[in-house]
């Protein structure tokens, strides 16, 4: 009897082997604390002063640095007698992008989730579902986790915002249950076909797979419509979203760090976006 082999991506050598060099770099507590200082500080930190800060000796503080800049994380300059230690801004693409192709999130995959229920109907919104919407909104604010907004916006704010053949709801035995929206991101020519989502799922319907009958239909309709790029910032905290958009084809972007205050804490998000073929 024959068996066959599970298909699978597989990284070049090449890349599997740059990919390994950097995690490997950073394999080292000591290193890894020296990478974070060097790459918040905005001109960068002599030997001397990450020496001070991170309460090392001199030798072995110049062991890690020289170790980071072989592999490119840092770079290194001399201004009279200091050693200049400055972030290389390639890093900051570079490492997220390696974290990313090694879990696999830049692998093709799906245009969509398939296994949507079948109980869901997601159509356009209709004027009667404002109130819906509205309450639904309501409900993600109260999450805490959903949005940096406090007070549901007005129809008006809404219905100027939202591109108007990209809005949706989810309905379930009749009733509103969830919705998605998109809304351009800038007035200019060259960014019309990019557009920031927003989707929300109401409460006591969360998990039920409506979240994912919105995303197919939003990002279905925008491969349609020529819309080449698609992204939204979620909350670190709100990994069921983070994982629904990456199940979408979003790709993870970066963390915006303390982008924002709610109720007077700051928060982290996550950009993701999402490209069709036209980009």
């Amino acid at each position: 009897m024959t068996t066959t082999a599970a298909q699978a991506n597989v990284l070049p050598d090449h890349e599997a082997a740059t990919y390994a060099g950097w995690f490997a770099c950073l394999a080292e507590p000591t290193r890894v604390r020296l990478l974070h200082a060097v790459a918040t500080a905005p001109r960068g930190l002599t030997v001397g002063q990450l020496t001070e800060t991170l309460g090392i000796s001199q030798s072995t503080c110049s062991h890690h640095v020289r170790k980071l800049a072989d592999v490119g994380f840092v770079l290194m300059r001399k201004e009279g007698t200091a050693t200049w230690v400055t972030v290389n801004a390639a890093c900051c693409t570079g490492l997220p992008h390696a974290a990313d192709a090694v879990m696999g999130l830049l692998a093709p995959r799906p245009c969509c989730p398939a296994d949507v229920p079948s109980g869901v109907v997601v159509r356009a919104l209709h004027d009667e579902d404002w109130p819906a919407v509205r309450r639904i909104y309501g409900e993600g604010i109260d999450t805490g986790t959903a949005t940096f907004e406090t007070s549901v916006p007005s129809r008006a704010a809404l219905d100027r915002r939202w591109l108007p053949e990209h809005r949706w709801v989810a309905e379930l035995g009749g009733d509103v249950v969830g919705w998605a929206a998109a809304a351009p991101v800038s007035a200019r020519e060259c960014y019309s076909g990019v557009a920031e989502t927003s989707l929300y799922v109401a409460d006591g319907h969360r998990g039920q797979g409506i979240g994912k009958a919105l995303v197919r239909r939003q990002v279905m309709a925008a491969d349609d419509a020529g819309i080449w790029t698609l992204q939204t910032s979620i909350f670190t905290e709100n990994r069921a979203s983070i994982g629904l958009h990456h199940a979408a084809g979003y790709r993870t972007i970066g963390i915006r760090e303390r982008i924002a205050q709610r109720d007077g804490t700051w928060h982290d998000t996550v950009l993701v976006e999402r490209r069709n073929d036209i980009g």
